[in-house]
């Protein structure tokens, strides 16, 4: 029942903050500067009747609360509206480009999650060596890079025709249009558009993990139940994969399942300077417009998998630490 309990809790907790997260939605993007009426006419010779015809069919000139409720309304119903820009329904276009950025950011994660960790594991066992100096500095430094400025050095440097290493890689989009036909050839080409943003945010992330570790690991090291495991002659490479990892990995498991959800709306850089065609570059196609219901769509799914991601961490966290339970 305790369990029962808890899980209800966070399950509540996260419903809450996804209606906190529509509210937001919808507010947030009346109060932006711009006409999306206007925006879609530019150009175009269009009298004042047929821009109040136009914001009229849009729903732009009822009161803000009665946008409102028939945004909640049509929100319970699974209906995200219509796209102003490509006259197609909003869940759609998100189902779309979901998956292509759940393989972008799928993949950069957990190449950043595995070489946080090892590297952060070797850095604290070898505290103030040369090996722990150089591995945080290096990731440091990588930290504090814009994302869009260091994917801009890696297409420069490693892209197609351009840098000192030219035609290594493609500089943009998802796959070739004229990539061999057959599934082997198929899932190589969009592999090898793939390196080059997945490295740019390998590259960016991959810090947040490996400092949590080695600070996990460094609590830890100075624990008794170490010195227990040396006191029965244990090697020091069992004592540090039996004992101390497993411990020390509590921290790192809160992070990696945040950031899974952080990680998505932080692909908006990486997908809009490599043209990669997911949820990131259609939300910067939805700000030239404004495309409000486009907008409120990618935020709800980019805030709400932040929320997901926070509840399934503190369930599994309830899991994998007896403290937790016993609390």
């Amino acid at each position: 029942m305790r369990a029962l309990r808890y899980a209800a809790g966070k399950l509540v907790g996260g419903a809450v903050s996804l209606f906190l997260v529509a509210v937001l939605g919808f507010f947030l993007f009346r109060v932006m500067p711009g006409d999306p009426a206007r925006t879609m006419t530019r150009g175009a010779p269009v009298s004042a009747e047929q821009l109040a015809a136009l914001r009229t069919r849009l729903g732009l000139d009822l009161p803000l609360w009665q946008q409102f409720l028939h945004f909640l309304g049509d929100l319970l119903r699974g209906d995200l509206g219509t796209s102003y820009t490509y006259s197609r329904p909003v869940a759609e276009l998100i189902g779309e480009r979901f998956w292509p950025t759940v393989l972008l950011v799928g993949t950069a994660t957990c190449l950043a999650v595995l070489l946080g960790l090892w590297l952060g594991t070797r850095a604290a066992w070898r505290h103030g060596g040369a090996f722990d100096r150089s591995a945080t500095s290096v990731a440091l430094t990588l930290w504090s890079v814009p994302t869009f400025w260091l994917g801009l050095i890696v297409l420069m440097v490693f892209g197609v025709g351009a840098g000192p290493i030219p035609g290594l890689f493609p500089v943009g989009g998802m796959s070739s249009p004229d990539a061999p036909p057959g599934l082997l050839p198929q899932v190589l080409d969009v592999a090898h558009h793939l390196v080059l943003p997945a490295l740019t945010m390998v590259a960016v992330i991959y810090a947040q993990y490996l400092m949590v570790m080695r600070s996990s690991l460094l609590e830890e090291m100075g624990a008794d139940y170490l010195t227990t495991a040396r006191a029965k002659g244990l090697r020091e490479d069992l004592v540090r994969r039996r004992h101390a990892v497993p411990n020390a990995l509590l921290p790192t498991v809160t992070l990696i399942f945040l950031h899974l959800g952080l990680v998505v709306s932080g692909a908006i850089t990486v997908e809009t300077v490599f043209s990669w065609p997911g949820l990131g570059l259609l939300t910067y196609e939805a700000l030239r417009v404004p495309d409000l219901p486009l907008l409120q769509g990618t935020f709800i799914v980019l805030a709400g998998s932040v929320i997901v991601m926070n509840v399934l961490a503190d369930l599994l966290y309830r899991v994998l630490d007896p403290r937790v339970r016993e609390s």
